[in-house]
């Protein structure tokens, strides 16, 4: 049985006449529920500790200063109050159309660091202090352009300068996001693609390496060198992505979760989960059911 009916598709007020929406806000607390939507979102928030981001399975406490790049359409996120106990917050949210690129202008040469950061953002990016303070007076001045064009331009650029960051960090898996993420070597592409394939399975070390001619012990250093991650976590995290999107939006029950997503043991499957995502399956499910709304 499907469950689909809890996240609130918003209806942003971009029109398709303009180049992207700015929202300014001074408010004293977070009350929209978690949501999605086509459009691209840039958030910033100012003056929010306390405040818990939740972008697809990612949740986190905010310091006084957040900003976070959200590209993927399917992608639940919500800013909850949480302990946040401040009354002079500000928020400066930026919509803009994934058309707003034309694709032979996004792949021009000068484009590509923005077209990877845009890609990333698929499973939602949050950017260092470092990147907030540099766009910190742009975003500012974002808010109040009057002149179109300069306001367009100002945006380019803040989109580039954050491009720079290679240290953005991606906050939702992409097996919850629905995004298939590869490397840029073949090999390990063809073993992604087959864990992605075959991830509800039992996946021995020996048959991935034999897929790429490469000992057990040749291939799982490769990986590790070329994804950052060892094999084990990369299909475990692959695995818990899609235990965590069923269990937000299916009625499956957690044994059912756990077996249905490659896990072959429930104990281990709860520990598992609890040690990557701080709280019980139960609770996890609990907890993103009570931020969405029917609509």
């Amino acid at each position: 049985m499907e469950n689909q009916n809890y996240i609130m598709r918003e209806i942003t007020p971009l029109s398709d006449r303009d180049c992207f929406y700015i929202a300014d806000r001074r408010k004293t607390e977070f009350t929209y529920p978690i949501h999605c939507h086509a459009e691209f979102e840039l958030n910033f928030t100012e003056h929010a500790a306390g405040v818990r981001r939740v972008v697809g399975d990612s949740a986190e406490v905010i310091g006084d200063y957040d900003l976070v790049l959200i590209t993927g359409k399917e992608l639940e996120h919500v800013w909850e109050q949480y302990e946040c106990d401040s009354k002079e917050i500000r928020e400066i949210t930026i919509q803009f159309s994934p058309d707003l690129f034309f694709k032979n202008f996004m792949n021009k040469n000068q484009f590509d660091s923005i077209r990877h950061m845009l890609e990333k953002a698929q499973c939602g990016i949050s950017f260092p202090m470092q990147a907030i303070m540099k766009v910190y007076n742009w975003l500012d001045r974002l808010a109040s352009e009057e002149q179109g064009f300069y306001a367009v331009m100002n945006f380019l650029r803040i989109l580039y300068e954050l491009s720079q960051y290679d240290n953005a960090k991606v906050l939702s898996s992409s097996s919850f996001a629905k995004i298939e993420v590869f490397s840029d070597s073949r090999r390990v592409q063809r073993v992604q693609k087959y864990i992605a394939d075959h991830y509800q399975e039992d996946i021995r070390l020996n048959t991935l390496a034999d897929m790429v001619g490469m000992t057990p012990v040749s291939f799982s250093r490769f990986f590790r060198l070329r994804t950052g991650r060892t094999l084990s976590d990369y299909i475990i995290d692959i695995r818990l992505g899609s235990a965590i999107r069923l269990l937000v939006d299916s009625a499956h029950t957690i044994a059912e979760i756990c077996y249905d997503c490659g896990f072959n043991n429930l104990s281990n499957f709860n520990r598992i989960f609890k040690r990557k995502k701080g709280c019980s399956p139960k609770e996890f499910r609990e907890n993103y059911r009570k931020k969405k709304i029917v609509i």
